[in-house]
């Protein structure tokens, strides 16, 4: 089939070769964009037949759109490392005639995973990953960015995300991601109130409990809520910081 898939990595020796053996059962070409990697990631990488294109990390979207520009398809396939196409998934992207079809772009239910553990409080999660670059394309946004489409269709797929290998690990990056959203939000003018830690802290926690029923999904949904709910007060707490010490 005529898709391109698209994968941004650094230092991602112990994914690449899953995800990419994953998107060659249903994409013509993949591209791997690696954010200068210092393992193996880019050697695993072209082995498997990729194309390598080697550019400093511009940020999720960015990062995403700038492989976009490489494509020698319209249709694009944009996969993390940590990601895989299902079962359910190829069969789906094999069925579709993306030369007829009326939809700009196609959504998969992600299911995450914690070690082996899947996250049930998260799923469906639906993300737009395949989609036509003449009709729609990434946010610029430096984090977590989305595909940008008004003509989508749901596909009954999967796209399997492991996450995390455990909680440490998922505690680790959760800190990562709380410094550079509060970074992101303060450059988009926006400010946090004394107010704000709390509110987020247990309306997170509130959400994934008992809006999505996470305090009837066993440990692992006590877990994940406890978690976010942390992640979300904190990222207004270090908010209220760097607005104090810009004083």
């Amino acid at each position: 089939m005529k898709i391109t898939a698209n994968i941004i990595t650094l230092n991602e020796e112990k994914n690449i070769e899953a995800v990419i053996k994953s998107v060659q059962t249903v994409c013509d070409e993949v591209l791997v964009v690696d954010s200068l990697s210092n393992d193996k990631t880019c050697e695993i990488a072209e082995h498997l037949g990729a194309r390598v294109i080697k550019q400093k990390y511009l940020g999720d979207g960015p990062q995403k759109a700038f492989g976009e520009n490489y494509a020698t398809n319209d249709w694009i396939l944009s996969i993390d490392a940590d990601e895989r196409l299902d079962l359910n998934a190829i069969e789906e992207i094999q069925k579709l005639d993306l030369e007829t079809t009326s939809y700009d772009g196609f959504s998969f239910a992600r299911k995450t995973y914690v070690g082996d553990n899947f996250i049930k409080l998260w799923y469906p999660d639906r993300v737009t990953r395949l989609y036509n670059r003449k009709k729609c394309a990434y946010s610029k946004q430096k984090g977590h960015a989305k595909v940008e489409a008004k003509n989508v269709c749901d596909l009954k797929a999967d796209m399997l995300h492991y996450s995390y290998e455990d909680y440490i690990q998922m505690i680790r990056t959760t800190e990562k991601f709380i410094k550079r959203g509060a970074q992101i939000s303060l450059e988009s003018g926006k400010k946090a109130s004394s107010l704000d830690p709390f509110v987020h802290g247990v309306g997170a926690l509130f959400k994934a409990l008992v809006l999505k029923g996470g305090a009837f999904h066993g440990i692992h949904g006590w877990n994940v809520a406890v978690i976010s709910a942390y992640s979300s007060y904190m990222k207004y707490a270090l908010m209220l910081e760097m607005q104090k010490n810009d004083k």
